[in-house]
Order: structure tokens, then C-alpha cells, then sequence
């Protein structure tokens, strides 16, 4: 019983530092986009100096001396699967998070209250300073260990992934259900369209690109977060489905009658926990490939808690994210 009383206590406290760290780190976020100093940065280590300005560091590691930050191997993966042992000396640049659009290099933190990590920049961020609908994860993707180094390593565990990372370099899967691979959950970052009407069209040759490039049928008049979830996996067929989140549904509460639809099941018990597959939050609300195209109701996504799963519905204007903070999960190949 106390190994077992222990590796509670340790998941607990692993929680919280996580959630107090995020919960800094945003504040920090929208205190840098409401002086405007979030944006224009020409590479990463440009906008981790003007971070400490808002969420102090003790100490910065070059491209070429993370090591110095961070630790040089970490266990990525999670739930039942063996996780899988990366070495973190290969791990130098945004598209070794899956990020390769962004063009950026990784530049290590350490901050003072003993959080480590690395973090990438995208070049495209951007912040309206008068908008309370910032999301910081819009402008960075960050591995951080709450443990600053020390063992176990482990993404779910004292490893965090604030922001979309798909991959951890050759890594793939963040945790694998049957044959399929998942990469860790992420918040999305929201896709502007250039001159999309409110009826979902547009007639701009971009976003005509954009929706052949990705398979979109409809753009959103906003912030369109389900568009951007589908750019961040590389098109609506790397995205998971509704029947994929029915079938991580069975899996974290170990069962078998869960389906596809708006059904509400409540009162159970994971067998898997959430926080070790890579969820930021006890109540998480995760997007399908399922495209919402129109005002009415349709199911599009999956909510998942301590103790209940529910098919969610939703509709076209959804996609500008509502008041709750939506996940993404992408299929990777194995």
C-alpha cells in the first residue's frame, strides 16, 4: 500500500506544479501581448529574453548548449505502452516538435521557481492587445519538466507539453490505442482566413488553398480554432475521428459499450488517467476531424473527465472556440 499511496502522492504533485506553471506562464503570455512585445520576434531566443522580462529566468541555453537547461533523455510516450526513451542531444529545432512550418530553433530555459524546458517561437505570432481571447500557445510550444531534471522524465508525469507538439523528434506516438498512434493532446492555435463571409465561403485564392490543402469545406468569419487544429495535423485525415476519440473513450475508463454520438456516460473511474496521456485539464473538450458546417447541432468532438465521457455537440460557429478551451489530438503514423 505505500508504493501505491506514493505514486499518488507524486501524481498529485505532479499535477499541480503543472498547473501552476501553465497558469504563470500565461499570465506571463498576455502581460507581453498586452505591452505588444509578444509578436515580430526574428527567432526564438530574441523572444525568450523578452520572457523574462515577464516570468523570471535564472538562466538561458543556446541552441547549442541546451543540455546546460535541460535533461539529455526523456521518456516520451504514455498510458500503458512502454514509453519511449529520447535522446533530448538531437532535439534542436521546432520541426523535431512537429512544428515544421514554424522554422525556428529551440533555445532552453530554466526558471527561478525550478521549471525546466525548451521552447520554439512561431514567427507568425500574433496578439491584439485589447483582446481578452489570446491564447499564448498561439506563439510558442514548450517541453518543460516540473521536476527541473530529476527522474523520472516522463511525459503525464514531472514532463509537460504546453502547446502542439506532435512528435518529439523520431518519437511518434504519445501514447498508442490498438494499432493507432496518437500524438500528445494540444490547445489549438486559431487559423485567420483572409476574406471568409459569414455564410463560410470566400472566393480569395489563399483560402481556397488552404481549404484544398487540408480538406475544410467551409472557412469560419474569426478565429477559426477547428481550422487550425486541422492545419496542425496536416490535414483533416491526420486528425482523429469521432470514432477515434469513442475508442480512447473505452480505453481510459476500461470499457467496451461506450459509442459514437451525443451519449452521456457518467460515474466512471479511469483506468487510464487523463494527465498521463498528455490532457492539460480534468475536464477536456477535444476536437474531431467531423467538420462543423452549419447553425445546427451536429456531434464534433468529445468531452472527457474524472468520472464521465459525452459526445459533444456542436456547430458552425463553434469553430471560433466558445468559452471553452478545445484540444487537439493527431493521428501519427507509426
Amino acid at each position: 500500500t505505500i508504493p501505491t499511496l506514493m505514486v499518488d502522492i507524486n501524481s498529485k504533485q505532479w499535477a499541480t506544479a503543472a498547473d501552476v506553471f501553465e497558469k504563470k506562464l500565461n499570465e506571463a503570455m498576455k502581460n507581453m501581448n498586452t505591452a505588444q512585445v509578444i509578436s515580430g520576434h526574428p527567432n526564438t531566443l530574441s523572444f525568450v529574453q523578452e520572457l523574462g522580462n515577464h516570468f523570471k529566468i535564472n538562466k538561458i541555453c543556446k541552441n547549442d548548449e541546451l543540455q546546460n537547461c535541460f535533461p539529455e533523455t526523456v521518456w516520451w510516450g504514455a498510458g500503458k505502452a512502454t514509453p519511449e526513451e529520447v535522446d533530448m542531444k538531437d532535439i534542436k529545432q521546432a520541426s523535431h516538435f512537429g512544428l515544421d512550418d514554424w522554422g525556428t530553433e529551440l533555445i532552453g530555459v530554466q526558471f527561478a521557481n525550478g521549471v525546466t524546458g525548451l521552447v520554439a517561437y512561431n514567427p507568425e505570432c500574433s496578439g491584439d492587445p485589447l483582446s481578452n481571447q489570446f491564447k499564448g500557445t498561439a506563439c510558442i510550444s514548450m517541453l518543460y519538466d516540473t521536476s527541473g531534471g530529476k527522474n523520472p522524465n516522463t511525459l503525464g508525469k514531472d514532463l509537460g507539453n504546453y502547446g502542439a507538439i506532435n512528435r518529439l523528434g523520431g518519437s511518434t506516438c504519445a501514447f498508442k490505442i490498438g494499432e493507432t498512434c496518437y500524438g500528445a493532446p494540444f490547445i489549438t492555435t486559431p487559423h485567420t482566413w483572409n476574406a471568409c463571409q459569414s455564410d463560410g465561403t470566400s472566393t480569395d485564392v489563399d483560402d481556397l488553398k488552404f481549404m484544398s490543402d487540408y480538406g475544410i469545406s467551409k472557412c469560419y468569419n474569426a478565429d477559426d480554432y477547428w481550422a487550425g487544429a486541422v492545419k496542425s495535423c496536416g490535414g483533416s485525415n491526420k486528425m482523429a475521428s469521432l470514432s477515434d476519440l469513442t475508442d480512447m473513450a473505452n480505453y481510459i475508463y476500461g470499457r467496451t459499450d461506450i459509442v459514437n454520438g451525443p451519449n452521456s456516460y457518467t460515474d466512471l473511474t479511469p483506468v487510464v488517467s487523463l494527465s498521463s496521456l498528455g490532457f492539460t485539464s480534468a475536464n477536456s473538450y477535444v476536437w474531431s476531424n467531423y467538420e462543423p458546417m452549419s447553425s445546427s447541432l451536429s456531434v464534433c468532438g468529445r468531452l472527457f473527465t474524472a468520472s464521465s465521457t459525452t459526445g459533444l455537440y456542436c456547430n458552425h460557429s463553434t469553430r471560433g472556440g466558445g468559452s471553452s478551451i478545445w484540444l487537439t489530438i493527431c493521428l501519427q503514423d507509426n
